[in-house]
């Protein structure tokens, strides 16, 4: 029996008749076939992967220790459903501690999560309907606008420039924009700018929710990794934050717990009500002993602290190469990314028409990779998750990563 008709059935969210028959390479794939292309290439010359978007460590040992003593007790085998009070408990305490976000009911406001990126996929469903817009920061991570459109709505780009400190300027929405927008994402420190927010920008942000009835979803996924002495910063902390939004926190970034899939959504009650009833007809919760060693993690802020330190390091090091080989490049002042302006051309060599290209010419002739962002200005992001253990390895690359730059005279 023939099924051929399998073909004309797939949904148009995905492609429809044509899924799979043409597909799109999409710039992550694009770096993925040019690294291996160099390594065959140059087999006996080092690849220094500067495009890795998750930490380079293990989780801390305790937690490790936590999560071994969890999974062999019988009790914890059980479906965790939308999670345990254990865990909701220590994420209340943690945002108090850290964030100065106090009064947070962790039965009601709080809800785990099995990673931010499971939470940004439903949320769309708790709130868009067809013809519905979202808000979106441009660049950002896509996820936020996928689902967005598989149920019907539509996305509008907030451009994230250089000149106005990588934050969305709010004023250019037009009122029919407006009118139709139901959620406004926003993500600090920033993925892929690394840049930082203010507690003056959350306050506009929550008045401008307020006047035109807007959801307010903070992405805090790099919330506590700051630098320079600056003190981690939640939107919830801001005066009248909790009544028009929600924050998700990452285990991922802040506690090297990336494969673990376990974060938190917390804010405003009915918001967190209704994203958990979406959860519940998803997925039946996060393994209890993962949560249970999250939930210590949590308790353990110093866990972050000493990560902050080492990409603070590495963020100086990094910025200070970059400069003397000519990029244009500033520590950030969070997450592990470095964002800077791509060259126009290297001298006496090609010219690039897009940081893509010249994020590929990096893989093919230096063996260094990074991640191009041409959606506001031609721009590459180097994160400093590169593999080094200690300092000293730490030096011996970054002086690696200058000396094959060195070879290029840059034209920006």
């Amino acid at each position: 029996m023939t099924t051929d008709y399998i073909q004309q059935l797939f949904a148009d969210r995905i492609g429809g008749s044509r899924f799979g028959l043409k597909e799109e390479i999409y710039k992550f794939e694009k770096i993925k076939r040019a690294k291996r292309e160099a390594i065959q290439a140059n087999p006996h010359m080092e690849l220094i992967d500067l495009g890795v978007g998750e930490p380079d460590a293990m989780a801390d040992d305790r937690v490790i220790q936590k999560l071994t003593e969890e999974a062999g007790k019988p009790e914890n085998r059980f479906y965790a459903d939308n999670g345990i009070a254990e865990f909701k408990q220590a994420a209340a305490s943690y945002m108090e501690k850290v964030f100065g976000v106090y009064h947070l009911n962790p039965e009601t406001e709080i809800n785990h999560v099995i990673g931010s990126k499971s939470a940004l996929a439903m949320l769309p469903t708790a709130f868009i309907n067809q013809g519905d817009l979202i808000l979106m920061p441009s660049p950002c991570y896509p996820i936020l606008a996928t689902h967005t459109k598989y149920c019907g709505g539509d996305v509008v780009q907030l451009p994230l420039t250089e000149e106005n400190l990588f934050l969305p300027k709010l004023d250019t929405l037009s009122d029919s924009v407006l009118e139709k927008a139901k959620l406004l994402y926003l993500n600090y420190p920033n993925n892929p700018t690394g840049a930082t927010a203010t507690a003056a920008f959350f306050e506009e942000v929550v008045q401008f929710a307020k006047k035109h009835k807007l959801i307010v979803v903070h992405d805090a996924a790099y919330s506590a990794l700051v630098f320079e002495g600056e003190k981690p910063l939640s939107f919830l902390s801001v005066p009248g934050a909790k009544e028009v939004g929600i924050e998700l926190h990452s285990l991922s970034k802040s506690f090297n717990m990336t494969g673990w899939r376990i974060g938190f959504i917390s804010g405003n009650e009915k918001l967190v009500k209704a994203f958990a009833t979406v959860k519940d007809n998803n997925d039946s919760g996060q393994f209890i002993a993962i949560q249970k060693a999250a939930a210590y993690a949590l308790a353990h802020p110093e866990i972050t602290i000493e990560t902050a330190e080492k990409y603070s390091r590495r963020h100086e090091l990094l910025a200070n190469a970059l400069v003397a080989c000519g990029f244009n490049a500033e520590k950030p002042r969070g997450s592990f990314f470095l964002y800077t302006r791509a060259p126009k051309a290297v001298a006496d060599g090609p010219s690039f028409q897009s940081a893509e290209e010249f994020s590929q010419y990096l893989i093919r002739e230096h063996l260094i990779s990074t991640v191009p962002w041409d959606e506001a200005g031609q721009y590459v992001r180097f994160s400093v998750t590169f593999q080094a253990n200690g300092i000293e390895e730490e030096l011996r690359v970054i002086e690696e990563i200058a000396v094959r730059l060195r070879r290029d005279t840059f034209i920006f």
